[in-house]
């Protein structure tokens, strides 16, 4: 009894939502306990570097850091593009929610992109590994997003998710346990801020940082103009490219819409091309229960309706998007032993 006691205490399982823009932590029998921005501050000197902060703190330094800082994201499109960075970004999540504790040795489901490359995976499972994990089990974000989001994925029906996340966006038809079509394109919430910073800077010559254009996507963001009028403005501050010097603007809702039809569009055509890939039976499944709609763009202003206007059929947002894929990694962590069919080994 004192030794399974003392084992708990020592290490907590834990389920991962590895993200491009926040990283989430689901401890068993506790639920979420971390939600944090995946970005890292480190500094480098003579070739060394060091990291300085991670998360939150991290976040507030992008774009003013000095010569020798840099605040960065050591993923990008869904992936590890720094795996030395990551590392030592998952070592300190999974300290902090061990409270420091050296000698925490959790098992840990980690959360991937559909798609994602033998090498990828090896690469976020020996990051795991080396942070400290015993055994480390990978899910496909689309079933994870599915089981999040309440979907029947183990039952003889289809369910239809499209899952927009900050690096990629995945559209998946599930049933049976598996997934039986998926798409994965590298468009997602960064490439929105990315279309928002290119369009003011040809439309007012004023450019932008990413948290302002972030800001704007989630205050004024709209995947469908408004009926009339030019909706929602906002305040927006930058540097003026043709005098050099800062400026304030104003930007309202119809222009931003318009300055996303282009990543939009690729979801649109992906959400296309999944339905007709589909199996005529799952097809009717999908007519009569709709699709859901999971991860951080699903709360981009009329997305819903831009989908159920292209395809005809119900789009359903669903409750806490943001949360699906980690709430769905740890239900297959707290149900483990019944749901091994739809966890990975990377090798």
């Amino acid at each position: 009894m004192f030794f399974q006691k003392l084992r708990g205490w020592i290490s907590s399982d834990m389920a991962i939502d590895l993200g491009t823009a926040n990283t989430l932590v689901y401890v068993k029998d506790k639920g979420i306990v971390l939600n944090e921005p995946s970005v890292v501050a480190i500094s480098e000197s003579k070739g060394h570097r060091q990291i300085l902060a991670v998360g939150e703190e991290a976040k507030l330094m992008v774009g003013r850091t000095p010569g020798n800082i840099q605040a960065i994201r050591p993923l990008r499109d869904g992936v590890i593009a720094d795996f030395e960075v990551a590392e030592g970004m998952i070592k300190h999540f999974i300290r902090k929610v061990h409270n420091q504790r050296r000698f925490a040795n959790p098992q840990i489901i980690v959360c991937i992109p559909y798609g994602s490359t033998a090498v990828e995976r090896r690469a976020i499972q020996e990051a795991a590994e080396s942070a400290g994990a015993r055994r480390v089990f990978l899910i496909e974000e689309p079933m994870a997003a599915a089981i999040g989001a309440g979907l029947p994925v183990t039952s003889p029906m289809g369910s239809m998710v499209v899952d927009v996340g900050g690096g990629t966006s995945e559209v998946a038809v599930l049933s049976l346990g598996g997934i039986v079509y998926a798409r994965s394109l590298r468009v997602g919430g960064d490439k929105l801020d990315e279309a928002i910073i290119s369009y003011i800077r040809r439309q007012e010559n004023l450019l932008i940082g990413e948290t302002t254009a972030e800001r704007i996507k989630k205050e004024i963001g709209a995947a469908l103009p408004p009926e009339d009028g030019e909706g929602l403005t906002m305040r927006i501050k930058g540097r003026d490219l043709i005098r050099g010097i800062p400026k304030e603007i104003e930007v309202t809702e119809r222009k931003i819409a318009e300055s996303l039809t282009e990543p939009l569009s690729s979801i649109v055509d992906s959400v296309k091309i999944a339905l007709e890939c589909t199996a005529p039976e799952l097809s009717a499944d999908i007519v009569d229960n709709g699709i859901f709609l999971t991860g951080g763009g699903a709360l981009l202003k009329r997305l819903d309706a831009l989908l159920a206007q292209v395809t005809a059929l119900p789009v359903f947002v669903a409750k806490e998007p943001l949360f699906c894929v980690v709430l769905g990694t740890g239900r297959a962590l707290e149900e483990i032993d019944t749901m091994k069919e739809v966890l990975l080994r990377a090798y």
